[in-house]
């Protein structure tokens, strides 16, 4: 089992012909996951060549728009790979198009525009899950990738990952290899994003195949306080936590958009009591976090 993605998953990049669109299709296709095209409308009726992950040639047809992709492919996946400036319109046309999972990697899209595209997804019913901007997107070990994260650090296994940032997803990933994971998800650190730690958490509390959960947040907002009180109050697994930024100075945006820290209101230590007061062990680093996890697995 896996939240969100799967094998069976058929995914469009929005995107496909630009650098990292090609870039990141490839790597994907490595991964297993089952592309089934692009959109492009400016080259709309062409081809892009890639290989399968058993090193076979593809043909991956390029559309003129999502709707059209879904129409020819049945596709349910969307991946944005599209400059900052065009992905508010990517994102709305997506959301048109009722695709169910559009994850969006773009950096240094403006916060005005995340926050209208969110809000016409939930105009239109939320029948589109997004999850980014500005993240790894999800991956699903020996399944599927939607996203950039490296897809050889792990394999399959019985742990949840849901994390703000993507260098401490892999690092995570990493640290708990040989343990493998269900599904690993980085959501993003800006201030508007599509899925939240929360409805990772409520994902991962349903699917029978996860026995763990471990929760990366860092200092901005206030996102982990909420859902430490989600776990205090729904989640019945255990899960671990990690929140970077105990040394960050007070008042400075760190990195992400999202990571400023106003008073006590969304500190470190402040997310890390309120993780703790629902039952949650939170690390100091990333390597105790993982001691944590398996402390927790080896019960």
């Amino acid at each position: 089992m896996s939240i969100f993605l799967t094998k069976d998953s058929r995914v469009i990049v929005q995107g496909i012909t630009g650098g990292e669109g090609t870039k990141h299709t490839a790597l994907m296709l490595k991964a297993g996951t089952n592309i089934v095209g692009g959109v492009n409308a400016r080259k709309a009726g062409t081809t892009v060549s890639h290989t399968d992950k058993d090193g076979n040639a593809l043909e991956l047809p390029v559309f003129a728009s999502v709707a059209e992709a879904i129409e020819k492919t049945g596709a349910d996946v969307s991946v944005a790979f599209v400059p900052p400036a065009f992905t508010k319109d990517a994102m709305i046309e997506a959301i048109d198009a009722e695709i169910p999972l559009l994850v969006v990697i773009t950096e240094g899209v403006p916060v005005q525009d995340s926050a209208e595209a969110w809000a016409y997804a939930q105009s239109k019913g939320n029948t589109t899950r997004i999850i980014g901007p500005n993240c790894p997107g999800i991956i699903t070990p020996g399944e599927a990738l939607a996203g950039i994260t490296p897809a050889n650090i792990t394999g399959k296994g019985p742990i949840g990952l849901v994390s703000k940032s993507g260098t401490l997803t892999y690092q995570m990933m990493y640290e708990l290899r040989d343990l493998g994971f269900s599904t690993a998800i980085g959501i993003g650190g800006d201030p508007v994003i599509g899925t939240t730690h929360i409805d990772a958490l409520a994902a991962f509390e349903a699917d029978p195949e996860t026995k763990a959960i471990v929760m990366i947040g860092e200092i901005g907002g206030d996102a982990e306080e909420r859902a430490a009180e989600f776990i205090k109050a729904n989640v019945t697994k255990p899960v671990v936590g990690y929140v970077a930024g105990f040394t960050a100075p007070e008042g400075k945006t760190m990195g992400h958009a999202g990571a400023i820290v106003s008073g006590s209101a969304g500190t470190a230590q402040a997310k890390k009591e309120a993780l703790e007061a629902a039952g949650v062990r939170v690390g100091k680093t990333p390597s105790e976090t993982a001691a944590l996890l398996r402390e927790v697995l080896a019960g």
